[in-house]
C-alpha cells in the first residue's frame, strides 16, 4: 500500500511538473521578448523555484548568495536538478554542453536563462567560450560552471578542468566556491534518488526523485576568491578543495 501511494504522489508530481515545462516555454515565446533583463532574471528564479516545490524537494541555502557580478560559480555537478536548484537561490548564466541547445523544450529553456554553449570536444569552441565568459563577466554577470565537466556520483569529486576559470583570470572577477547535495529531510543521510550519473536514464532519475522520501537540495556558498597571482591550475585545485568540503551536508 505505501508502494502505491508513493507511486501515485509520483505521478501527480511529474504531471505538474510536465505542465509547468510547458507553460514555461510558453511564456518564454510569448512574453520572455517584452520583459526588462531583471525581470526575465525574477522570472527564471520564480519558475526554478516552484520546480522544485513540485518535484517535492525543499530548498536551503547556507551561505552568501551572491547578489550581483561580475562573478564565476564553480560547483559540483550530481543532478539535472542542480541547475534548477541554484537558479531558484540565484539567477546565473550557466556554460553548458551546445548538445543541450538542440534538445526539445530544455534547449529553448536553457537559451532563454541566459546559457552559454560550449563544444567540449573543439579546443576553439572553448577559447571562443572563455571569451564570451570574459565578456558577460565584464558586464557584471554572475556565470556558473560545473567544473568536473559531467555528472559525478556524489561519493568524491571528480578532477576539476581549469581552463574556463581563464575567463576569471582576465576580467579580474572573483569565483565564488559553491557545494551541493541531495538529502533525506528525516534522516540527514545524502540521497542518491536525483542522480543522473553514467548510464542512469533522465526517467529514470526523474522517477526516483518524485517517488522518494521528502528531500533537501543543500546549496552551501562558500567565500569568494581572487586569483592572487595563482594560475589556473592552482587555483582550480584550491577550489576544488573547498567546493568538497562545502559539499558535505550540514545539519
Amino acid at each position: 500500500m505505501h508502494a502505491l501511494i508513493r507511486s501515485l504522489v509520483g505521478l501527480w508530481r511529474l504531471a505538474r511538473m510536465g505542465l509547468h515545462i510547458v507553460l514555461g516555454v510558453t511564456k518564454i515565446w510569448l512574453t520572455f521578448g517584452r520583459l526588462g533583463h531583471e525581470e526575465r532574471n525574477r522570472a527564471v528564479e520564480r519558475w526554478a523555484g516552484q520546480l522544485l516545490k513540485m518535484s517535492g524537494i525543499e530548498l536551503r541555502v547556507l551561505g552568501a548568495v551572491p547578489q550581483q557580478g561580475p562573478l564565476l560559480l564553480v560547483a559540483n555537478h550530481l543532478s539535472w536538478l542542480d541547475i534548477p536548484a541554484i537558479h531558484a537561490a540565484k539567477h546565473c548564466r550557466f556554460v553548458s554542453k551546445s548538445d543541450v541547445k538542440a534538445w526539445p523544450i530544455i534547449g529553448s529553456l536553457a537559451s532563454a536563462a541566459g546559457t552559454l554553449f560550449i563544444e567540449r570536444h573543439s579546443r576553439r569552441d572553448a577559447m571562443r567560450t572563455v571569451s564570451r565568459m570574459e565578456e558577460a563577466l565584464r558586464k557584471g554577470d554572475i556565470v556558473a560552471v560545473f567544473p568536473e565537466g559531467t555528472t559525478g556520483d556524489g561519493q568524491q569529486l571528480l578532477p576539476f578542468h581549469a581552463n574556463l576559470l581563464q575567463s576569471a583570470i582576465a576580467a579580474d572577477a572573483a569565483v565564488q566556491p559553491l557545494g551541493l547535495c541531495f538529502y533525506d529531510k528525516q534522516t540527514g543521510r545524502m540521497s542518491s534518488a536525483p542522480s543522473y550519473v553514467g548510464d542512469e536514464s533522465l526517467i529514470g532519475s526523474m522517477w526516483r526523485t518524485v517517488t522518494a522520501p521528502p528531500l533537501v537540495a543543500q546549496l552551501n556558498y562558500g567565500e569568494p576568491q581572487t586569483h592572487a597571482g595563482r594560475n589556473r591550475r592552482d587555483w582550480s585545485a584550491d577550489l576544488q578543495a573547498a567546493v568538497d568540503a562545502l559539499r558535505q551536508v550540514q545539519r
